[in-house]
C-alpha cells in the first residue's frame, strides 16, 4: 500500500523533531516567560516573588523614563558596533588575508596565539583583561618600563578598555570564518585578474570581498549577537562602572533584577534586548538570502 505524500513528507521532518523540542524547551520557553514577567511586577524576594501581579506596560513605561536605559542602550550600539562588527570582523579578516600569504611556520605561531583568547573560559579572559587594564596591571607595568606615566585605564575609559578586550578574545573566530572562505576562492580568478593588471587593493574590493560576502554576512551577524550578549566580560572589568559609564544592557538587566530585586523590570530590559537581537539576525538573514547567487 503506497504512503500518502503527506505522510510521507511528515516522515522526513521526524529527524530534526527532537531538536525542535529542545529549542521549544530551552529557547521558546525562556523567551516567553522573559516577556511575561516584564508585564509583572514580579520580585526576587518578599510577596511579589510568591504571587506576582500583572501591570501591563507600566515596566516598559519605567523604561522610557529612566535615564540609565537610553545610556545603556547606547553603549551596548557602540559596544556591538566598535567590538564586533569593526573590531572582531575587520581585525579577523586582516589576520586572514596576511596568514594566507606568510610563511606556514609564522602563520602557524600567529594563529595559535589568537585562537588561544578564544579558547580560554569567559571569566579567565575576563580576569587577565582585568589584570592587563587595572591600576597596578600590566599595561602601567610596562608604560613604566618606558617612562610614561599611567593611569586607572578601568576608570577613565572603561567602554574601550571593555571593548579591547573583547576584540582581543573574540578576533579568532573571524579569523578562523575567512580563513575559511578565502580557501575556496579560486586561484585561477585572481590570477587571471593579476594578468589583466589589477591592483592588490582592486583584487580584495571587486574579487575576493564579493565571492566571500556570503561568510561576510554570516560571520556579522554571529559576532553580533555573541557580543550582544556578552555580560561576564564586563562584570569582571568594571561592573556597569564608574557611575554607569560601561552598563551595557545586560549588565543594567542583571542589576535590576538581581540586585536590587526587580525581576519585573529586569525582564523587560531583557525583552528589549531579545527584541534588538532579533532585529539584527532578520536583518542578516535577509542580507545572507541576497548574498547568496
Amino acid at each position: 500500500m503506497p504512503v500518502p505524500a503527506a505522510a510521507r513528507q511528515l516522515i522526513r521532518y521526524l529527524p530534526v523533531l527532537p531538536a525542535v523540542l529542545l529549542l521549544l524547551v530551552f529557547l521558546a520557553g525562556p523567551v516567553f516567560w522573559a516577556f511575561n514577567a516584564s508585564f509583572t511586577n514580579a520580585g526576587l524576594t518578599g510577596r511579589s516573588a510568591r504571587d506576582p501581579s500583572w501591570v501591563g506596560l507600566d515596566n516598559y513605561q519605567r523604561l522610557l523614563a529612566d535615564p540609565v536605559f537610553p545610556l545603556s542602550l547606547l553603549l551596548t550600539v557602540v559596544f556591538v558596533a566598535g567590538s564586533a562588527v569593526v573590531g572582531q570582523n575587520l581585525l579577523g579578516l586582516v589576520l586572514a588575508l596576511l596568514m594566507r600569504r606568510a610563511r606556514p611556520v609564522v602563520s602557524s605561531v600567529v594563529g595559535t596565539t589568537v585562537v588561544a583568547a578564544w579558547v580560554l573560559p569567559e571569566i579567565v579572559a575576563a580576569f587577565a583583561a582585568y589584570a592587563y587594564f587595572s591600576r597596578d596591571g600590566t599595561l602601567n607595568q610596562l608604560l613604566g618600563v618606558l617612562g610614561l606615566g599611567g593611569q586607572d585605564w578601568l576608570y577613565a575609559f572603561p567602554m574601550v578598555a571593555i571593548m579591547l578586550a573583547n576584540v582581543w578574545r573574540g578576533t579568532a573566530f573571524s579569523m578562523l570564518v575567512y580563513r575559511a572562505a578565502l580557501h575556496d576562492v579560486p586561484a585561477e580568478v585572481t590570477e587571471a585578474a593579476q594578468m589583466d593588471g589589477a591592483h592588490g587593493w582592486q583584487r580584495l574590493a571587486f574579487i575576493t570581498l564579493p565571492m566571500i560576502r556570503g561568510s561576510i554576512t554570516t560571520n556579522l551577524m554571529l559576532v553580533t549577537l555573541q557580543t550582544l550578549a556578552v555580560f561576564t566580560l564586563v562584570w569582571v572589568m568594571t561592573a556597569g562602572g564608574p557611575a554607569n559609564a560601561s552598563t551595557t544592557l545586560p549588565v543594567l538587566a542583571y542589576l535590576e533584577a538581581f540586585k536590587f530585586g526587580d525581576i519585573g523590570y529586569g525582564t523587560a530590559v531583557a525583552s528589549v534586548l531579545i527584541l534588538i537581537g532579533a532585529a539584527f539576525g532578520l536583518v542578516y538573514v535577509r542580507l545572507l538570502k541576497d548574498a547568496r547567487p
